[in-house]
């Protein structure tokens, strides 16, 4: 669907810097059949601003890259998300997730939700830079989703998150049987499918930060050397 939908722009996501879209993608179905439809985030390429730290025209490819990592983990942090053509062009097509608006986000950074563990985890993985608490989309049922990783994967350590509730803390085993797995699968598939949308040194660099997870088998600290939390921080 969202590779192959026909996408229909419903809006514009106000708050978004990057011209995120809200969108609908219909795939036709025989007759008397009714259509299949989801909602979805297209971001195009085209709407991307401008950064100092990351090359040009590259988030949309971030985000897709963030996707194939967290496959990779099985623990589907971040949606179903595709590189597309669409209106303005290509860009990231990301499954629309409705928010269980009664969770309270603030309270599940500030209290060191155990649920965030795995997003901590994670996001150390992809050296995310921009993990607010905005970016946190729990669901009915208890599942806590995690979006906009369009300045993911640098190849500069500057890991920046609201999620230091662990810091070097140790992983337990389950969470060190998963960095394994996506350590294990960079150097097959998932290197493949990471190759494809980011530069080589930036590949290289995931697989070091997953091989010092499993060396240290500790959460990481903030570095002082560069602004350790996201601004603003929700």
């Amino acid at each position: 669907m969202l590779r192959d939908g026909e996408l229909e722009i419903v809006g514009r996501l106000i708050a978004s810097t990057n011209h995120a879209m809200y969108s609908r993608l219909t795939r036709r179905c025989p007759e008397p059949e009714a259509p299949d439809i989801v909602d979805a985030v297209y971001k195009p390429i085209a709407g991307e601003r401008p950064l100092d730290d990351f090359p040009d025209g590259t988030l949309a490819r971030r985000e897709v890259a963030a996707w194939a990592v967290s496959e990779a983990s099985g623990w589907s942090i971040v949606p179903p998300t595709v590189l597309r053509d669409g209106p303005f062009g290509e860009g990231a097509v990301q499954l629309w997730i409705d928010v269980d608006e009664r969770v309270d986000v603030v309270a599940l950074v500030v209290d060191d939700d155990p649920r965030l563990r795995r997003v901590a985890i994670f996001d150390a993985i992809v050296n995310n830079t921009d993990r607010k608490g905005g970016h946190l989309l729990p669901v009915r049922g208890g599942h806590i989703f995690g979006v906009d990783h369009g300045v993911c994967f640098s190849a500069v350590p500057k890991l920046r998150t609201v999620l230091w509730g662990w810091r070097g803390e140790r992983l337990d085993d389950a969470e060190l049987e998963v960095v394994a797995r996506v350590r294990a699968a960079l150097d097959g598939e998932l290197r493949v499918r990471l190759a494809e949308v980011l530069d080589p040194t930036e590949v290289s660099a995931t697989v070091r930060r997953a091989d010092r997870l499993l060396d240290t088998g500790r959460f990481p600290r903030p570095s002082p050397n560069w602004p350790a939390v996201p601004w603003p921080p929700f």
